[in-house]
C-alpha cells in the first residue's frame, strides 16, 4: 500500500477592500500527522502579494519561486504573472510534474492557480484550496451572509477553525495574513 502525504487548508477571504490568508499548519503521511505546525503562507513582494499553498510542500516552494520569478518580470502584476505561471506549469514537462495548488492574493483580488492550467478569480471573494477546503468555503460562505460584522480575517480565522472540526487533514494551528 502507497502512503501519500495529505495537508492543508488554505482560504482566503476578500471584504471592504481587505484580504485575509490563512493556512493550517498539519501534514499527514497516511494516517499518521507527520508535522503539525507547516507553515503554508508566504509573503512576496516586500508584503504586497500573499500565496497559500498546499499540496506537495516542494513542489509549492519550486512553484513559489517561479511565481515570484514572473511577479518581477511583469513588474508586480500578479494576475499576468499567474497566467504566465500557469501557462509553464502546463506545458514545461518538468513543471507539469508537480502537484500543488496555490492561492495567491493581493490589495485587489484573489486568485487560485492550478498545474491544469486554471487562473480562477472566485466569483464569491472567497479561495479555498487543499483537503478541507470545501469544509472552510462553506463555512466562508455562510459566515459572510450571516454575520456581516465579521471582518475577513475573522472570517478566514473562523471558517478554518470549522474546517478543523470537521476535516482529519486539517488542524487548529492557523497561520494568518492579511493586506489591507
Amino acid at each position: 500500500m502507497s502512503k501519500k502525504f495529505r495537508s492543508t487548508t488554505v482560504l482566503a477571504v476578500v471584504k471592504d477592500g481587505k484580504i485575509a490568508i490563512g493556512a493550517d499548519g498539519q501534514a499527514t503521511f497516511g494516517n499518521t500527522v507527520a508535522k503539525s505546525n507547516v507553515r503554508k503562507i508566504r509573503k512576496l513582494q516586500e508584503g504586497k502579494v500573499v500565496l497559500g499553498f498546499a499540496g506537495s510542500t516542494a513542489d509549492a516552494f519550486t512553484l513559489m519561486e517561479r511565481f515570484d520569478e514572473k511577479l518581477n518580470a511583469f513588474g508586480g502584476n500578479m494576475k499576468r504573472a499567474a497566467i504566465e505561471l500557469a501557462k509553464d506549469w502546463r506545458t514545461d514537462r518538468y513543471l507539469r510534474r508537480l502537484e500543488a495548488m496555490m492561492i495567491v492574493a493581493n490589495k485587489e483580488e484573489v486568485l487560485i492557480i492550478s498545474g491544469t492550467g486554471d487562473v480562477i478569480e472566485p466569483d464569491n471573494q472567497i479561495a479555498a484550496i487543499g483537503s478541507g477546503s470545501m469544509f472552510a468555503q462553506s463555512a466562508a460562505l455562510a459566515l459572510q451572509k450571516h454575520a456581516p460584522h465579521l471582518s475577513a480575517k475573522e472570517i478566514v480565522e473562523e471558517s478554518l477553525h470549522i474546517a478543523a472540526d470537521i476535516c482529519i487533514y486539517t488542524n487548529h494551528n492557523l497561520v494568518l495574513e492579511t493586506i489591507e
